[in-house]
């Protein structure tokens, strides 16, 4: 293995720590220091990462770390290693917690720069109804063959130098091939989590899920125990980094051709609602991906997604797309809210199937309220009858979509998924003209909203007050107040130049009786 100058130092500190410990004759066997999973694996790849397992054979992480972190306040460490203040962060074990997947109690040290999690070698035992293994201390093999992929059991071994592999992860790195250390139905049985972070991995890597771990991991006993073993937050969490990663399309795609949809994207009262028809799901994520690949000035992907978190949130838009065309539940399911307030089917499925955050769940929210009257908008600019939107009709629409979900541009981004789902039934490549044809008419759309300048509609402020106004009119503030100042932010977008707002008063006069001003005391 080729370490860097800090995993060098690293090394060579860790080994000096086992010997320190082997003297105090704590074990009855000498300890080995492994490194573990994830860095053993990406080091292979050439790809570098900050974060180490540290995978100890006869000392719990705890009991090593608060070792280590002894030995280097003596003098002979601090001396040879050149240890400064800031060089080791402060120690912090890691309660058991297997919602998190954390089934030991585990230390975490940042030290030369490097985040070490540090763990002892363990077996595990799966019970029938739970994902929590009864957890005992373990041989390497015992480690690796517990392992979710054979390209995440590998280990090296700091004393030899050498890679130690147990399950042929380092042929399946060679070979681009992510497959489970044992019987695939029992490893997702044990814990289906697996199923998805094998998932993560492969889109990640750009890997291939080997046949035989691929044709048992939408099983119908593993979808089960998907829904049995795992929490909604496990789910969330590994949907997120799929979504943040490196290739995001390629994890849906996964998703849709394994049939992991409905165990991912779900709702608990599914007599309640009509399954979304997921067929054509690939033209809505093949879609975004075209789209955010075009880094052209002015294109749609540019235009309505700018920044990495407006990605993130387009990506789960994209996942949401065959929920989006959902009616509204029930009158006797409001999805645990308010009935005033009830959630669509699409913010449901978010909220149930991965436990979307609130601010996540407001966009989906207004994503599917909105989309009727985006479309009306979008067809009216891009029909072929030349029908003209007003300047105040688009900016207003703009604010409200805005004020009443935020992200207005993704709201209009999901509308074009969802147009693309319902009317081409693949994405068709670069040139071709249904595909032209599609881009050019929201195109167009997005062209006019730069031509009346309404980008930052929901940024324009007021003239005056609703104070300001009432003493303009001689009359006490009331409930006319919030239609008269929309009346003002409507003129406003016909005069963007004007900075006197004597005009909007006098046009909110000429609507007194419209919008119930009473007249004022003679």
């Amino acid at each position: 293995m080729q370490l860097n100058r800090r995993e060098s130092q690293l090394r060579h500190l860790l080994l000096d720590v086992s010997k320190y410990i082997n003297k105090s004759r704590v074990t009855e066997q000498p300890l080995v220091i492994r490194w573990a999973g994830g860095w053993v694996r990406d080091k292979v790849l050439g790809i570098e990462t900050h974060d180490i397992d540290v995978a100890i054979n006869l000392m719990t992480g705890v009991d090593f770390a608060q070792r280590m972190c002894a030995y280097c306040s003596t003098e002979e460490a601090i001396r040879k290693y050149s240890i400064k203040s800031d060089d080791i962060g402060n120690l912090h074990n890691v309660a058991r917690n297997p919602d998190k997947s954390k089934h030991l109690e585990t230390a975490m040290l940042r030290i030369f720069g490097l985040d070490l999690d540090l763990v002892n070698l363990r077996k595990e035992q799966y019970a029938e109804t739970s994902r929590n293994p009864v957890v005992e201390f373990g041989t390497p093999e015992e480690d690796a063959l517990r392992r979710d992929a054979t390209i995440n059991a590998l280990f090296y071994n700091l004393h030899t130098n050498e890679i130690e592999d147990f399950t042929g992860g380092l042929q399946d790195l060679a070979g681009k091939v992510v497959r489970t250390p044992l019987n695939p139905l029992e490893t997702f049985k044990d814990d289906p989590l697996r199923v998805l972070r094998l998932v993560r991995f492969a889109s990640r890597l750009d890997f291939t899920i080997h046949d035989d771990t691929r044709n048992v991991m939408a099983n119908e006993q593993v979808l089960k125990a998907l829904q049995v073993k795992i929490s909604r937050e496990r789910v969330g969490n590994e949907l997120e980094k799929m979504l943040k990663g490196r290739r995001p399309s390629s994890a849906l795609e996964l998703v849709d051709k394994l049939h992991l949809y409905h165990a991912i994207f779900t709702c608990s009262n599914w007599e309640l609602f009509t399954k979304p028809d997921t067929s054509r799901w690939h033209v809505a994520y093949e879609c975004l991906n075209d789209l955010l690949q075009d880094t052209n000035p002015g294109s749609i992907g540019q235009f309505l997604v700018r920044s990495e978190d407006a990605a993130y949130v387009a990506w789960n838009l994209a996942a949401l797309s065959p929920w989006m065309r959902i009616n509204d539940p029930p009158e006797e399911y409001h999805g645990g809210l308010r009935k005033a307030n009830k959630l669509p089917p699409v913010s449901i499925a978010a909220r149930e199937g991965f436990k979307a955050p609130n601010k996540l769940t407001i966009t989906i929210t207004a994503s599917h309220r909105h989309r009727k009257e985006i479309m009306e908008m979008k067809m009216a600019t891009s029909s072929n009858e030349s029908v003209t939107i007003a300047r105040d009709t688009l900016g207003m629409a703009i604010r409200a979509w805005d004020s009443h979900g935020g992200q207005w541009t993704l709201q209009v981004l999901s509308a074009l998924m969802v147009d693309a789902l319902e009317n081409l039934h693949t994405w068709p490549k670069a040139g071709d003209t249904a595909r032209d044809e599609f881009l050019s008419g929201w195109q167009i759309f997005i062209n006019k909203i730069c031509e009346m300048d309404v980008y930052d509609a929901s940024a324009v402020k007021l003239l005056l007050d609703g104070r300001t106004l009432a003493r303009a009119l001689g009359v006490p503030p009331g409930k006319w107040t919030g239609k008269a100042l929309d009346v003002c932010m409507e003129w406003q977008f016909r005069n963007p130049h004007e900075v006197n707002p004597n005009g909007a008063i006098e046009e909110i006069k000429r609507c007194r009786d419209e919008l119930g001003i009473p007249r004022p005391d003679n």
